[in-house]
C-alpha cells in the first residue's frame, strides 16, 4: 500500500515540480501505474478494512420484524424473544441502530426567553443556623430565602424573609420586583400556599396574589406538581448559592446573611454566562426595557390589622408583643409591619415604632411607653383614692350600751 508520505511526494513532484510520471516512478523506486492512482486521488490514501460481519446478523431480521410491530420495545426484551444467547451489550448496539428507522426521534426543544417575558420565582432552604437574638437560631425552614431569576439575562435576586407566610412573602417579593426596577410579563411559581395550587385540572391562585399580581399588571403561572423542568432556572440559581456562595460562611443574624447574599449577588451578575456568552449585567437593560413600567403605587403589602389597643397596651405581630404608648388604651390603632419594622398609628399619628423580631414568643417594650403607663398609673390611683381622708368622729362605747338597754355593771337598765 502507498505510503501518505510517498502520495504527498508524487503530487509535489509532479505538479510543482513538473517531473514525467516515468521520471517520478523511477526517482521514487515504484511503479508508474501506482504514480498515476496517486495523482488520480483526491485524498491520501487511507487503510480500510473490510467488514467481517458480525452474530448479531442472523437475528437481524427478527430484530426488525419486532422493532417494526413494536417499535418501543426494549432490547433486553427483543434479545428474550430472539432466545439471544451471547452478550446483552452486542445486540443492545444494532438495537440502537435500527430503532430510529422504526421509532421516529423526538428531538428536546431548546427554551428561549424574549426580553422582559419571564422570571422565575422560588423559596431556597440552605443548610444553615442562623441567629435571631434572645437566644435563639431558626433553620431555613422556617427562615426561608426569596429567589427570583428573569429568563432573558439570567439577573439573579434574592433574600431573605422571617417566613413563607403571605405578608412577608409579597413583602420579599415586591422588594425584588422593586429593586429590579420594572415587573415581568410572567412570574413563574412553584405550588406555594400563599400563592395558589393546582385544582381539578387548573390552577388557582389566592386573594392576595391576584391583588398583588393585579397592582402590577402582570401574569402569575402555577407549575404543575412534580414539574421542577418547568423552572429549571432558579433551579441552577440554588445549586449555584449551594455550591459557592455558602461554603465557608458563618452568619451573625438575619441583617449579615441578606448583606453577604447582596455582595455575592452584585459578583454573581457579573459573571460571564456560559448559555448566554456574556454577563447578565449585559442584557439586563434590554430585559428591564421590554418589562412592564412599576405600578405608580405599591402594592400593599406585609401585615395590616386594626384594633382597640386593650390596657395592657401591648400588640401581637408574629407570636411577638410589641408595646404601645399607653395614652391611646381603648382607642382604635392601625398596625403595619414588613420585614424590618412593627409601627403603630392612632388616628394618622404614630404611637409605636419598633424594630422587627425575628425571634419568637418575645415581648418588647419600649422604655419611653413603660415610663408613661406608669405615670398614668399613679395619675390614676390619685384620681380614686385621694391622698387625705375625712375625719371621723369616734363615740363612746358607752353611748351603745345606753342604746341598747344594758348595764354592765347592774344588767338590764
Amino acid at each position: 500500500m502507498l505510503h501518505v508520505e510517498d502520495w504527498a511526494e508524487i503530487r509535489r513532484l509532479r505538479r510543482s515540480e513538473g517531473m514525467a510520471i516515468s521520471e517520478i516512478a523511477r526517482v521514487l523506486g515504484i511503479s508508474r501505474n501506482t504514480v498515476k492512482t496517486a495523482l488520480g486521488s483526491d485524498g491520501p490514501p487511507q487503510y480500510r478494512r473490510q467488514p467481517t460481519g458480525s452474530i448479531v446478523d442472523v437475528v437481524e431480521p427478527r430484530i426488525r420484524e419486532l422493532l417494526k410491530a413494536y417499535p418501543t420495545m426494549p432490547a433486553t426484551v427483543i434479545a428474550e424473544r430472539v432466545v439471544w444467547p451471547h452478550s446483552i451489550r452486542t445486540i443492545s448496539a444494532r438495537v440502537a441502530e435500527l430503532r430510529p428507522v422504526y421509532l421516529p426521534p423526538d428531538p428536546a426543544s431548546r427554551t428561549t426567553y424574549v426580553a422582559g417575558e419571564i422570571a422565575q420565582c422560588d423559596f431556597w432552604f440552605p443548610e444553615i443556623e442562623v441567629p435571631v437574638g434572645f437566644g435563639q437560631s431558626r433553620t431555613a425552614k422556617r427562615l426561608p430565602v426569596l429567589t427570583m431569576v428573569t429568563g432573558y439575562a439570567r439577573w439573579d435576586s434574592a433574600v431573605l424573609i422571617p417566613s413563607r407566610q403571605a405578608e412577608d412573602l409579597f413583602t420579599g417579593w415586591w422588594q425584588l420586583i422593586d429593586a429590579l426596577g420594572a415587573v415581568p410579563r410572567v412570574l413563574v411559581w412553584d405550588c406555594e400556599g400563599a400563592i395558589g395550587r393546582w385544582r381539578g385540572r387548573r390552577s388557582e391562585l389566592t386573594a392576595d396574589c391576584q391583588g398583588f399580581r393585579g397592582t402590577l399588571a402582570t401574569k402569575v403561572i402555577i407549575c404543575k406538581p412534580r414539574d421542577p423542568e418547568a423552572k429549571g432556572l432558579v433551579e441552577r440559581l440554588h445549586d449555584y448559592l449551594e455550591r459557592s456562595f455558602l461554603p465557608g460562611r458563618t452568619f451573625t443574624c438575619p441583617a449579615d446573611f441578606n448583606t453577604q447574599l447582596q455582595v455575592f449577588l452584585i459578583r454573581a451578575n457579573t459573571r460571564r454566562h456560559r448559555a448566554l456568552g456574556c454577563r447578565p449585567a449585559d442584557r439586563i437593560d434590554t430585559d428591564r426595557a421590554a418589562m412592564i413600567a412599576l405600578p405608580p403605587v405599591a402594592p400593599v403589602t406585609g401585615w395590616h390589622h386594626s384594633s382597640r389597643l386593650p390596657r395592657d397596651h401591648y400588640i401581637r405581630l408574629d407570636s411577638n408583643d410589641y408595646s404601645v404608648h399607653p395614652t391611646v388604651i381603648g382607642r382604635r390603632i392601625e398596625v403595619s409591619a414588613d420585614l424590618g419594622r412593627v409601627r403603630v398609628r392612632c388616628e394618622g399619628r404614630l404611637v409605636a415604632d419598633h424594630e422587627r423580631i425575628w425571634a419568637k414568643h418575645q415581648t418588647i417594650s419600649d422604655p419611653e411607653h413603660v415610663a408613661a403607663a406608669r405615670a398614668l398609673r399613679r395619675e390614676r390611683l390619685e384620681i380614686v383614692r385621694p391622698a387625705t381622708e375625712p375625719e371621723v368622729e369616734q363615740r363612746h362605747l358607752g353611748d351603745y350600751d345606753t342604746a341598747l338597754g344594758l348595764d354592765i355593771d347592774g344588767g338590764v337598765a
